[in-house]
This record gives structure tokens, sequence and C-alpha cells, in this order.
């Protein structure tokens, strides 16, 4: 008897629902689009460069070390608590609000008050993105999902060494992949909350060094003499605009990778046509 090649069974291919197909162009959009740079450049309608004239000497280092002291307050209160209550609407308006309070109080200090106010605006900002994260269906009393809520800091923000040709999104992702899940597995493994090891370090510094760039471009815009007395809430409100949409486009994806995996979503998602829909995001109150 003749033999035959074995018959190779056709790969398996995972679909999306017409809702889910829907749900990652919404969050494609958010992902990457123009920043907050492109924002507070389209509201001045001055560059932000000019604003960086203007800031005293000595601000960068300023910058670095507020923007770790931020990160590192923010983790501590993503590994402690963040709330636990189930799946909800977000309330995006009303963290807007908050942020926007702490602004207004810290722009009347300029570089002063950065020690203070980016902490208290990182916190609220953190609270912005559980809230965000929960309402996609996410369970934030789990540590990974707390630790993929800090990640959201490092997303929008262009570096030399990102290549304009991918997605920022997944070269972010993939450049804090490892340290996340270092930290992940260290705080995991410890009764104590040990933030000083050096997984939780290298954590802290590679999403610094991402939120560090725009922090300082929030700064410089509040430097610019034609954003006036009310500065810093207008600033601040579009810095937390900014990582809601980053929040809400990565919790989207993340909720279709539990589903169908990362391999397909991230396939789907760089097949997409660069002409998203108009942006959407969840309920706000």
């Amino acid at each position: 008897m003749a033999e035959y090649p074995p018959m190779h069974k056709p790969p398996v291919i995972h679909t999306l629902t017409r809702t889910e197909l829907k749900d990652l162009e919404i969050a494609r959009s958010l992902l990457e689009n123009p920043g907050f740079t492109m924002r507070m450049a389209n509201l001045i309608g001055l560059p932000i460069e000019k604003g960086f004239a203007l800031l005293p000497g000595g601000w960068n280092d300023a910058v670095n070390k507020a923007t770790r002291t931020a990160l590192m307050k923010a983790l501590q209160l993503a590994v402690v608590s963040l709330g636990k209550r189930g799946r909800r609407s977000s309330r995006e308006f009303f963290h807007k609000i908050l942020v926007g309070t702490s602004g207004g109080i810290g722009g009347a200090f300029g570089l002063a008050a950065l020690p203070v106010e980016l902490p208290l605006s990182t916190a609220i900002m953190l609270r912005s993105i559980a809230d965000i994260a929960r309402s996609e269906g996410h369970d934030i009393s789990l540590l990974k999902t707390r630790l993929e809520c800090l990640e959201v800091f490092a997303f929008g923000s262009k570096q030399e060494t990102d290549n304009a040709a991918e997605s920022a999104y997944w070269i972010t992702r993939a450049a804090l992949g490892k340290t996340l899940t270092e930290a992940t597995s260290h705080l995991t493994g410890k009764g104590a909350v040990d933030l000083t090891a050096p997984a939780v370090i290298r954590l802290v510094n590679s999403i610094a060094s991402r939120f560090g760039v725009m922090v300082s471009e929030e700064l410089a815009a509040k430097a610019l003499p034609v954003i006036g007395a009310a500065g810093g809430s207008i600033v601040n409100i579009l810095f937390i605009d900014h990582f809601q949409d980053m929040a809400r486009g990565h919790f989207i994806v993340k909720r279709l990778e539990a589903r169908h995996g990362i391999a397909t979503v991230r396939d789907i998602y760089e097949r997409m046509k660069l002409e998203a829909p108009p942006k959407q995001k969840g309920t706000k109150g």
C-alpha cells in the first residue's frame, strides 16, 4: 500500500467578535494618537520647547528626583490598596477635578511645589487608572493588575530609541515586560512589602525614564506665560486625560488578551489601518 504524507490540519484561527474588533480599534486609536505634548501645543498654539527655556536652573534634577519619588509612592499605594469593589463605570471626570485642583494649588508655587504636588497628582491618576481597569473587568485586588496600572505611566512618551515604524505601545510593553514580571514575582512572594528590592527599583526606574519625559513637558507647559493663572489646573487636566486614554486602551487590550492570547490580539492590532475610528471613552460620572 502506498504511503501518503500525513495530513496537516490547518492552523486554528482565533477571531475576535465584531464588538471586540471595534473595542480593539478604539484601543489602538487611543494608544497611537499624539500624546500630551501635541495636546498642549494645540491648546496654546506654541511648541512646549519654548517653555523649557523659561524653567530655572537645576529643573531637570528636580524633575528626575520628584518623578521617582512620585512613582515609588504610587507603587506603595498600588501594593497596599486600590479598593476591591467589583466592575462598575469609571469616574474619569471626578478624578480630573481632583487633579485639576491639585494642579491649581501647585501652580501658584512653581517648581518649588513639584516634590509635593507631583506625588499627589500621580496618586490621583493611579486611582483613576485602576478605576478604568476595573471598568474593563480586571480584578484590581490582584497585585499583577495593580502593577499593570503603574505601567500605564510609561505609555505615550516617544524616546529616541523608539522605532517610528513600530507601535510605541508594544515597544514600551516589551521594554517593561521582564522588569514587571520580576517585580511582580518578588512582591508576590514576600510577606512584607520590600520596595527597596533590586527588581522593584528596576521597574520604577524603567517607568520613570518615560514618565519623567512627560513630567518635564508638563512643567515646561506651565512655565509658558500664555497659560495664565489657571495654567496649573488646565495642564494637569490634560495630563490626566492623556493617562486615562492610555489606561482605557491598555486595559481593553489586556481584556482581549485574556480571552484570545497576546499573539492573536497583537497581530490583529498591528494589521489594523492607521485610520482608526473616533476615540470613545468609558462612562464618566
